[in-house]
């Protein structure tokens, strides 16, 4: 859903700095709220020096940084083309999880892995005329710093609580944002944003403030690949309100695509189902 409604905000607002600022603010306040009624606030400065550093690695690697990558190589990039480079965070995730974080993947891993790539592929319509310009690099710079994150929040997941986390991500990621926002000449576009605007911000801001709880969660539950496999299938979701709101019709590659998607999707439930010790009734 976030990737449909935002591809309308970010032609609304245009400066997609002064947007992402703007959302990201939203979603931090969401997620105060959010820890706040959870009653799990956990003092920054009560924790180990080494957590505190965490905590602004995962702000930097996860909160800002790529965000302003992310949508700066948007305005450079075929939509399509920077939805295949994102969803490819899997891979990169996998590569770091198995010899960081001593995960095990299994030939079920491998195959949903590949059907998930080749699932976005076909809903991208087979990236005819793909090639790596500055937007696709900046869009994989920032899927390369998000796999880091993954990796940074499994590892502090244990001793920080998932809402604490995602706080610092968002809280402490937008105001490295902000800081950028105005060493970048862009305050005054931010101070001006119309009320149009922000009301996308905060509809989209919603929206990341759920993603982030969820998904930080659920790194706290289930293993890093597992849960960076299922994101994929997200693409779903984007193509479906794409052919309900625009009226696009379902072609036969289209279908594959979303058929791809969910029998990887499937065989990630499996693997994590035969690795997952069912306790007794």
């Amino acid at each position: 859903m976030s990737v449909f409604v935002n591809s309308y905000g970010v032609r609304v607002v245009r400066d997609a700095t002064v947007y992402t600022t703007a959302k990201n603010l939203v979603a931090a306040v969401v997620l105060v709220f959010l820890m706040i009624g959870t009653r799990r606030s956990v003092p920054a400065l009560r924790l180990p020096r080494r957590q505190r550093l965490g905590l602004l690695a995962v702000a930097v690697a996860g909160g800002s940084v790529p965000f302003v990558l992310f949508f700066s190589g948007l305005a450079r990039a075929s939509s399509v083309h920077a939805a295949f480079v994102q969803k490819t965070l899997v891979i990169w995730v996998a590569l770091l999880a198995v010899p960081i974080l001593g995960e095990r993947l299994g030939i079920l891993h491998y195959a949903a892995i590949g059907l998930l790539l080749a699932g976005q592929t076909a809903l991208g319509g087979g990236l005819a005329g793909f090639r790596f310009g500055a937007g696709e690099w900046m869009i994989l710079a920032a899927t390369l710093l998000w796999a880091v994150e993954v990796i940074l929040v499994k590892r502090l997941v244990g001793a920080i609580p998932p809402d604490v986390l995602a706080v610092a991500r968002m809280g402490l990621g937008v105001v490295l944002l902000i800081g950028w926002v105005a060493v970048s000449g862009h305050w005054s576009a931010l101070i001006g944003l119309t009320g149009e605007g922000w009301r996308w911000a905060v509809l989209t801001g919603l929206l990341l403030g759920g993603y982030v709880a969820t998904w930080y969660r659920a790194l706290a539950l289930a293993p890093a690949v597992d849960v960076t496999a299922v994101l994929v299938v997200a693409a779903v979701i984007t193509a479906a309100l794409d052919a309900i709101v625009n009226g696009k019709d379902l072609t036969p590659q289209t279908a594959a695509g979303i058929l791809l998607l969910a029998a990887g999707a499937g065989l990630v439930t499996v693997a994590r189902s035969r690795r997952t010790p069912v306790s007794a009734a």
